[in-house]
């Protein structure tokens, strides 16, 4: 079905207009899974935001879950200067279902159908659950996918520049608390080690700062090993004394439970919809926690796939436009404390105020 009525998100954002402009849930009919694009604005441009394949105890979730993505697409997108709209889809797998390779190329030729249904407001790429190499079958069906492997002329998934974009956002908050962007020395709690969270642990390292780390996956302990961090368990990572909490995993991390635990001077990392509730920005704030607001922080990898994809595209300024992210971060940070506000509702500021030039 095709839902075009007014839909308001379960979410933790109202800093804009939370109505989406449609949302498409559908059934697949090869893979049998339920499909969902929400486009939630193209105020700016053509909707862009990547395909969650991920297990769900329930439709409804994966519903609420690409809501509440889209929306923060779109927050991304404006506080990044592109001219794209925000937007999401994610692919239902029921809880305890493991999808063979057969089966995930039918989910990935049913999203591009649903894709190309939308006739050009939506474009996707890789995001949790799936790969460049998954794009590719999309492809198959519809044009409006990047973000695809290189030996089939495309730029590859954006996992470097999203890390990218982390780190120079890391400087930016280390400069905010301690007056100094080194990093050497400094100690980062980073709960997540995958694509963008491995990446990142090495570059910190590299940095000379100390690490404690934590994944689901027990597999990344190797990598843990291998920098000479501390590996901790991941019900208690977000408890350990640090100087930054850098959150790399999935969404919603940061409940009322966790931010009165945790022992940090700044959360600043890449995952999605950190805050469990928005009054986590306040309770964050009124615990002297500096927050870099995530959607923010984490827009390397759009903007590379926005700029990248471009034909002719100069690599060299897309890799100055990353890095410009920890000056939008400073700002931000700046703009808040000067204000007087939550650092969340200064990003959303600075996002309306682009949304607001496009009308």
């Amino acid at each position: 079905m095709t839902i075009t009525t007014p839909i308001p998100v379960p979410s933790a954002l109202d800093g804009i207009d939370l109505i989406h402009e449609r949302v498409l849930v559908t059934t697949g009919p090869r893979s049998g899974l339920v499909v969902i694009v929400a486009v939630h604005s193209t105020a700016l441009g053509q909707a862009l935001g990547g395909a969650r394949m991920w297990q769900y105890e329930n439709w409804t979730d994966a519903l609420a879950d690409a809501l509440r993505l889209s929306a923060a697409m779109t927050l991304k997108n404006a506080a990044a200067g592109l001219s794209l709209g925000g937007g999401k889809s994610v692919i239902h797998i029921p809880a305890g279902t493991v999808l063979t390779s057969a089966q995930k190329r039918d989910a990935m030729l049913d999203l591009g159908d649903a894709i190309e249904s939308l006739n050009g407001a939506y474009m996707t790429a890789e995001d949790v659950g799936t790969s460049a190499e998954l794009m590719s079958i999309v492809a198959e069906r519809t044009d409006h996918v990047c973000g695809l492997p290189a030996d089939r002329g495309g730029v590859g998934e954006p996992a470097d520049a999203t890390a990218a974009g982390v780190y120079a956002s890391i400087l930016a908050t280390v400069e905010a608390l301690f007056g100094t962007r080194e990093i050497a020395g400094r100690h980062l709690v980073i709960s997540g080690l995958g694509q963008v969270g491995g990446r990142l642990a090495r570059a910190l390292a590299t940095a000379g700062a100390r690490l404690t780390v934590s994944d689901v996956n027990l597999a990344t302990q190797k990598l843990a090993a291998e920098i000479g961090a501390e590996w901790v368990d991941v019900d208690s990572v977000h408890t350990v004394e640090a100087d930054l909490f850098v959150p790399c995993g999935l969404g919603g991390v940061l409940s009322e439970r966790v931010i009165s635990e945790l022992r940090v001077l700044g959360v600043v990392g890449a995952a999605n919809n950190q805050l469990a509730h928005r009054s986590g920005a306040a309770l964050l704030d009124a615990r002297g926690i500096l927050w870099a607001p995530d959607f923010v922080v984490n827009a390397g990898g759009v903007i590379y796939l926005s700029m990248a994809s471009v034909h002719g595209a100069d690599l060299d300024a897309v890799s100055r436009r990353v890095d410009a992210i920890g000056d939008t971060v400073a700002a931000i940070l700046s703009s808040s404390r000067e204000q007087g506000t939550t650092t969340l509702e200064a990003a959303e500021r600075l996002s309306a105020e682009r949304l607001g030039a496009a009308v």
